[in-house]
């Protein structure tokens, strides 16, 4: 019995080498630029530019062998700020095979980050199942890109729900964690590198460096009190770990990652 004890711990000592040795590296990609009315994104009118820059971004985890993508951005054409290169394509430039994806992880359901999901077809969707709720219901909730999910839905492809943080591969290198406020569902993503530290993508908790500094809430945003509760979990999330956070729709902080097809390590 003792020895059956003996191995079985060393298997698990041996399966959390494994784990801890798969190198982790993170990728943004260009998916749009536009600019957006600031003024929308405070109920206190606490901004004034009505043509503030944005940015649209996807990234690309890879943890080992495996392959994550966070966020797919608007489909190609569908608004202005799309881009014209898809996301199947940007995948391919960095020799990943769409059909290999294992995991796409979407922030909230709004169009901006749940455009391109159809050419990830083999992949397990991971996204706040309060946001699956709102774009399962019928009608749809308000601003939910219900026909982002359509392909997803019709061909029963692979979804977890999520009702609480995520650890995607089981080590902690890569974490889904809750930010709800924005939408039901809404989640973060953080991504511990071994070279650059731990990285926050920040999702829609916040969308530029006003909103994060002065604790901003979009009139728009669902839920106000979750809001403040979710940015204030950034700030501590940054302070405690020391992390890189990354303002997905800010122009400022793509300069945090190097230009695609680099990986930040």
């Amino acid at each position: 019995m003792k020895t059956r004890s003996w191995m079985a711990l060393a298997a698990g000592a041996l399966l959390s080498l494994t784990a801890a040795a798969q190198e982790v590296t993170l990728t943004r990609l260009e998916c749009g630029n536009g600019t957006n009315d600031a003024r929308r994104f405070s109920d206190t009118f606490a901004y004034t530019d009505p043509a503030k820059p944005f940015t649209f971004s996807c990234y690309v985890i890879r943890h080992g062998a495996d392959v994550m993508v966070w966020d797919t951005g608007y489909q190609p054409g569908s608004v202005p700020s799309a881009t014209n290169k898809p996301l199947a394509d940007l995948l391919r430039q960095m020799k990943v095979d769409p059909a290999e994806v294992k995991v796409v992880g979407i922030s909230h359901f709004h169009a901006d980050h749940t455009g391109q999901l159809d050419a990830l077809r083999n992949a397990t969707l991971m996204i706040g199942k309060r946001d699956w709720d709102g774009i399962t219901a019928t009608p749809p909730m308000a601003g939910a890109n219900a026909k982002g999910f359509e392909t997803w839905i019709a061909e029963k492809r692979k979804v977890e729900l999520l009702t609480a943080d995520k650890d995607v591969f089981g080590d902690g290198t890569v974490m889904i964690l809750r930010a709800p406020g924005h939408t039901p569902g809404h989640s973060m993503l953080l991504v511990r590198l071994k070279g650059m530290g731990p990285v926050i993508l920040s999702g829609d908790a916040v969308h530029f460096h006003e909103n994060y500094d002065s604790d901003g809430v979009p009139g728009f945003n669902d839920d106000r009190a979750q809001t403040l509760a979710s940015i204030q979990r950034i700030k501590e999330i940054a302070k405690n770990l020391k992390a890189t956070l990354i303002i997905q729709h800010d122009p400022r902080d793509i300069g945090k990652l190097p230009p695609f097809p680099e990986s930040a390590k």
